[in-house]
This record gives structure tokens, sequence and C-alpha cells, in this order.
């Protein structure tokens, strides 16, 4: 991981942006101290295939069930009945 001043980052952004898309990190700093990371942005438009885990997944036959009281409770932040 790179760290470079304002300045610097100003005048060579394009090179650090080459090597941010090469899976690198730049820390950008202001008088020494870190202020900013530029890292590669997440890849938009991944496509997502619907049914893709379809019998890979169960899903429990309580799943509607209501919750025990006493984790009710614990959410609830009050100690559970016994």
């Amino acid at each position: 991981m790179e760290t470079v001043n304002i300045h610097e980052a100003k005048t060579q952004l394009s090179r650090l942006i080459e090597r941010v898309k090469a899976g690198e990190e730049v820390v950008i700093a202001k008088a020494g101290k870190p202020v900013a990371r530029l890292v590669a942005a997440d890849p938009a438009g991944t496509v997502r295939k619907p049914g893709s885990l379809k019998g890979r997944i169960r899903i429990g036959p309580d799943f509607n069930a209501p919750l025990p009281e006493k984790v009710i409770a614990l959410f609830s932040g009050r100690e559970a009945s016994r």
C-alpha cells in the first residue's frame, strides 16, 4: 500500500488509478496523516441468476414458529422468567 500526499495525488491521479485498477490500495495523506484511501470500486452489473442455489438451502419446518420466551427476553433486554 502506497501513501501519497494530496498534491502528488492530484498531479498523478491517472497513474494512481491504474495502480488501483491493478489491485493496489493507495492512501492519501495531508501533512503526513492519512485522510483517505483509494480502492477499486466493486464491479457493477453483476448478474444474479434466480434459482442458482435451488436444492442447496433448506428452511426448517419451524421457520415461522414463535420464538421461545427466553430468546424474546434477550432481544428486549430483560431477563427471561425461569
